[in-house]
């Protein structure tokens, strides 16, 4: 183990380590905006041309998070978005790029979510939706769309629906259709919906299946792409209007496409497509279906947006390296580096840790995936984290606190366990099959037996790590897998799912617990109960570090004050670490070195001795 002087250095290094938050383009593609986390003490919004030209420069200097959520028309205001402490309850402001003037948009507030801000095509007003009811002057479980004037402030509810969907709305180029999502029909599925700012006319347009989801995006005044599930696999389309005709363009099962992005030249659109977990994105021409790839040697290329030229921004990573947005040409695949984060490293001799495949299976004879990092020297324990979601996946990229766990020298499993996106709708939907709490634990343990197997762990220095639905996971492994896992960190994760399901202030949030789970706590009480480790913390014999943002309200801090008093009340010692700062995730700069350097202290005590 390093030092206390290198790993107080390795803390400060990792946690401002540059970190991309929701990029956008200018309109005319001749600007990118971004926010990183790590860079400066909150997360901050900086701006640079996309011709690579001149540097990025930091447009924003706020003592909260701030994030984009448009550029205006005219590439001369950004729409960003703030909540206080990161709660994401979030209120809108506008940025005046060239005289920095700020002007608030929505109130501040603590009890409802705001999602998109779509500006019209003449830059006046905005579109968004909320959780809240101009009428009753309540928080809702629905939503409102408002159309807001930026000159008087007037806003105006122009649609209801009993569902919050947090996709971002668009508007048509002629700023009189809005295309937005619903998924009032049943928790796991979304529609596609078109309103009519003209005439009111509000309809669904688009139904995969009532449990499917499908989203839908302009690529022009006629024709919508539309990305949706079958029972088996996932499909892309486009749907011409008024006909309502879908032609699908990638319907093949054994491909596995996440997602896909309406090209502004009208003519291609960008797949996202994930091969065994690794992302292969691919550019597709509408009229032929011709496809090439959106690729670079050695590094994963995410498309974000087509600019008018043809080119791509992408994000550009591996775990070798810091992330970069660059300027892609799908001709002849060169790129130009827009961020040049490499120069905003805290050390320019920052050393990272290459993820090297790793596959093992699972105890039911499931083949799972994940990534492998190892220390340069002998290992001083194995450390699994697990990922959020639980729909998401880990990729050959930078982590921060995997990379920070490796530097001081452990080594870490970052698995991709069943319910992970990017193995195929089939691996994907596996989940539901238990719910929560289920096989995609058996996956993890399967994991770490494999390593010690292997000769890359050792019984009595085993540990885990994550965050929100990773949390739950090291819950689940401190309390089930108590036998093999000695040491837990569980950052904002849930405890009580019961708890949980009644105390999140999203609406979508229980939607979502009712995709997982089968229904509501009520409707399936024996799973809800069965899926909580609440109620097995009797077995826990390892060490346990419980930490979370008291913002939080996501995964509400009740899970961790119902963990505390469960704990107290049987005996079991436990290290507690809160933010009151800090929502669904550590990600202050200052907040994330005391994160980092407690979590090395943790598991080497943890592991002393065995």
């Amino acid at each position: 183990m390093p030092s206390n002087p290198d790993i107080a250095r390795l803390a400060r290094d990792w946690a401002r380590h540059p970190l991309f938050w929701e990029p956008k383009l200018s309109k005319d593609g001749r600007w990118a905006a971004w926010t990183w986390t790590g860079r400066t003490e909150a997360g901050n919004v900086w701006l640079a041309p996309t011709d690579g030209s001149a540097p990025p420069r930091r447009v924003t200097d706020e003592v909260d998070h701030t994030y984009v959520r448009a550029f205006s028309p005219d590439g001369k205001r950004l729409l960003l978005v703030q909540s206080e402490g990161s709660s994401e309850h979030d209120h809108l402001f506008l940025l005046d790029l060239e005289s920095g003037a700020k002007q608030s948009v929505t109130p501040r507030q603590d009890d409802h979510y705001v999602y998109g801000g779509a500006f019209t095509p003449d830059g006046t007003s905005i579109l968004y939706a909320a959780s809240w009811d101009d009428g009753a002057r309540f928080p809702i479980e629905g939503q409102r769309i408002y159309l807001h004037d930026l000159a008087g402030g007037a806003r105006r509810i122009v649609s209801a629906a009993e569902s919050l969907s947090d996709r971002p709305l668009e508007l048509s180029e002629d700023g009189r259709l809005v295309l937005y999502h619903r998924h009032d029909r049943h928790p796991a599925g979304s529609q596609v919906w078109l309103l009519d700012l003209k005439t009111g006319e509000d309809r669904e347009l688009f139904n995969a299946g009532d449990a499917m989801k499908s989203y839908g995006s302009w690529i022009d005044h006629r024709r919508i792409l539309i990305s949706a599930e079958t029972v088996s696999h996932d499909r892309v389309g486009v749907l011409t209007l008024p006909e309502l005709a879908v032609r699908w363009l990638i319907g093949d099962p054994t491909r596995s496409v996440d997602g896909a992005i309406a090209g502004a030249d009208e003519r291609s659109i960008a797949t996202i497509e994930f091969r065994e977990g690794a992302l292969q994105a691919m550019e597709v021409e509408i009229a032929s279906g011709e496809e090439r790839p959106i690729a670079t040697p050695g590094h994963s290329l995410l498309p974000i947006a087509q600019m008018p030229s043809g080119h791509w921004l992408c994000e550009r990573y591996s775990s070798r390296a810091p992330h970069e947005l660059v300027r892609f040409d799908p001709r002849d695949g060169a790129t130009v580096e827009i961020s040049r984060t490499a120069e905003h490293l805290a050390r320019a001799d920052l050393r990272f840790t290459a993820a090297q495949p790793y596959r093992w299976r699972s105890t039911d004879g499931t083949e799972i995936a994940g990534w492998l990092y190892e220390p340069a020297g002998p290992s001083r324990g194995l450390i699994a984290h697990a990922h959020g979601g639980p729909t998401w996946h880990s990729e050959d990229g930078v982590n921060g606190t995997i990379q920070f766990l490796v530097a001081t020298g452990f080594t870490v499993l970052d698995a991709n366990y069943r319910g992970s996106t990017g193995y195929g709708r089939a691996f994907r939907e596996a989940i539901k099959q238990d719910g929560w709490g289920g096989r995609e634990q058996d996956d993890i343990r399967a994991g770490l037996e494999s390593l010690v197997a292997a000769g890359k762990g050792q019984y009595g220095r085993i540990g885990i790590i994550g965050l929100s639905y990773g949390g739950y996971s090291s819950w689940c492994q401190i309390t089930r897998s108590s036998d093999l896992v000695n040491a837990a960190v569980p950052i904002c994760g849930m405890y009580q799912l019961a708890i949980d399901y009644d105390a999140t202030g999203m609406p979508h949030g229980r939607a979502y617990s009712e995709e997982m789970m089968g229904g509501t706590p009520a409707e399936q009480p024996e799973r809800y109960f069965n899926a909580s480790p609440a109620n097995f913390i009797d077995r826990i014999k390892g060490r346990l570090m419980i930490v979370h943002g008291l913002k939080d309200s996501n995964v509400s801090p009740a899970n961790t004050h119902a963990a505390i008093r469960d704990l107290d009340r049987v005996g079991i010692p436990y290290t507690l670490l809160t933010f009151d700062n800090e929502g669904h995730g550590i990600y202050r700069a200052g907040n994330r070195e005391a994160l980092f350097s407690r979590v090395a202290e943790f598991f080497e005590d943890a592991f002393a001795g065995r």
